[in-house]
């Protein structure tokens, strides 16, 4: 990893946030003012429904669709429940160190037995509303602080595998035993490696006044009522991110950065020189080369320095990247081209990956390398570029036809899914018909309303392109439909701002 910039564009309808890594965008945060993320945010909510067949509840958390709560995340293998949260948290999976044999999992309690209609419960958002779902939701609460996630129902003490060196691991863990920490578990953060019992102090004290204030907020409030909501981007950003790998973390607005460096100093004081105040007068997302490159995270096709570049498609199962030599011809012989383009394309593949925060199955279609030593190059490559990436990700060998299997997990929209919205000409497909192909159904429309409605005369109204088409292409089938049909056909543009597709036929 090199030099890394954060870079804060706080605007009156959004805040955005890009990580730069050697002056390349490799991330991008968005919230909307009007539509704060409420991953994190703990709920008193009622549960409006319980579905056996499905082992889930729906929950009404106050939101404008239920939040749907699954077996698993009311009765879950707390081992298993300790991975999960840390990875909604932004960090990479933990190991999981407990100081007594974690509990096995056993045959989950039907949702029924656990759960009934117009029950009170507990829940925490762990995702995002997406499309048509409501949040999901799940009863197990964790809580994070700077360098550590508070997780009252367990009893476990995990270290984040970011923190490879098993004697830091080990004194990370005794340090914090010796601070005789509230009940409950605990995970180490990757900002804990090379921290003390001061740090550790203050993080404890935080969440424990925090838990005690959505304790005493659910016995109080009645549902459906937030109790506690995470804080807003710029801290999250702070808190999660602000690190001695971060050399400047540079604010547009002086407002938020007052308040940046307010939050630096009671999070991390030595940092606090690093929060820089940018007055310039270009937009500061146009001054680092930001807005070009979000630009570029919209389209399908990316393009590689050799030539060559990727495409990346979305489907309602998964997500498809294919790669392609492009312009690029190599200089050798076809495999090492091949082997070229392919690690060239891993870089930018995964840079494309955390950028537009793609989620789910996620296919990688490398080209077809006959050399086995090739491709377990390009896996080596692959795996060692996702190290840097923050959600967790399962990556399955490549296949000898190049395609390489990823699951990443996700737990808020992707970028594509923030930044736009689907077309309504095409309806998302990406494709609408062509003239020759509406001029044939308009010819078909015209005959089947002349068979119940007769009259002298058809007036055609289409979209100005579509009329171009017809009174030059298709002028002489119009031509000869008007004369078996014995009738005038005339086409007029329609009014205002007809769609593409959009078309009226009308009888005199």
């Amino acid at each position: 990893m090199g030099k890394r910039i954060v870079v804060v564009n706080a605007g009156l309808t959004e805040t955005r946030v890009a990580v730069l890594e050697s002056n390349v965008l490799v991330e991008l945060y968005l919230e909307r003012h009007r539509q704060r993320s409420i991953v994190g945010s703990v709920y008193k909510g009622t549960v409006t429904n319980v579905l056996p067949g499905m082992q889930a509840a729906f929950v009404d958390i106050g939101l404008a669709k239920d939040a749907f709560l699954y077996a698993g995340d009311y009765t879950a293998n707390l081992g298993e429940y300790v991975r999960e949260m840390l990875a909604s948290e932004g960090e990479p999976d933990a190991d999981v160190d407990v100081d007594e044999e974690p509990p096995r999992r056993e045959p989950t309690t039907p949702i029924e037995e656990l759960l009934r209609k117009g029950q009170d419960v507990l829940v925490q958002v762990s995702k995002e509303s997406l499309g048509t779902k409501g949040a999901r939701v799940t009863s197990f609460i964790s809580l994070p602080g700077r360098y550590l996630v508070y997780m009252p129902q367990t009893s476990h003490i995990g270290v984040s595998r970011r923190i490879r060196d098993e004697r830091e691991r080990d004194r990370l863990r005794s340090v914090l035993r010796e601070l005789n920490p509230p009940p409950g578990g605990f995970i180490l953060r990757t900002n804990a490696e090379g921290k003390g019992a001061e740090e550790f102090a203050a993080d404890l004290a935080f969440l424990g006044r925090l838990w005690a204030q959505i304790n005493g907020r659910h016995e109080q409030s009645r549902a459906p009522a937030v109790l506690h909501q995470e804080m807003d981007l710029t801290f999250r950003v702070l808190r999660d991110l602000m690190s001695t790998d971060v050399e400047e973390f540079v604010v547009d607005d002086p407002d938020v950065y007052a308040k940046s460096v307010s939050d630096v100093q009671a999070l991390v004081p030595g940092l606090a020189d690093r929060v820089k105040r940018y007055e310039g007068r270009v937009p500061i997302f146009e001054t680092y080369g930001i807005e070009r490159e979000i630009e570029k995270a919209l389209r399908r096709r990316v393009w590689l320095k050799s030539g060559g570049y990727i495409v990346i498609d979305h489907t309602e199962a998964l997500v498809s990247i294919d790669v392609n030599t492009g312009k690029y011809v190599g200089k050798r012989d076809f495999e090492q081209t091949v082997l070229k383009i392919n690690l060239e394309a891993v870089n930018e593949v995964v840079r494309q990956i955390r950028l537009r925060d793609l989620g789910g199955i996620i296919i990688i279609d490398f080209i077809d390398m006959e050399r086995p030593e090739h491709r377990a190059e390009v896996e080596k490559a692959l795996k060692k570029a996702l190290a840097d990436d923050k959600a967790r990700t399962n990556v399955l060998d490549i296949s000898e036809l190049g395609l390489v299997e990823m699951t990443r997990k996700r737990v808020r929209q992707d970028l594509r899914s923030l930044l736009s919205t689907a077309c309504p000409t095409c309806k998302g497909s990406g494709v609408i018909r062509s003239d020759a192909t509406l001029t044939a159904e308009i010819l078909r429309a015209i005959q089947a309303r002349l068979a119940t409605q007769p009259g002298r005369e058809i007036v055609v109204r289409a979209h100005p392109e579509l009329v171009h088409y017809l009174e030059n292409d298709g002028k002489d089938v119009l031509r000869q439909l008007g004369t078996s049909l014995d009738v005038k056909i005339t086409v007029q543009t329609q009014g205002g701002h007809p769609q593409r597709e959009d078309y009226e036929i009308q009888v005199r």
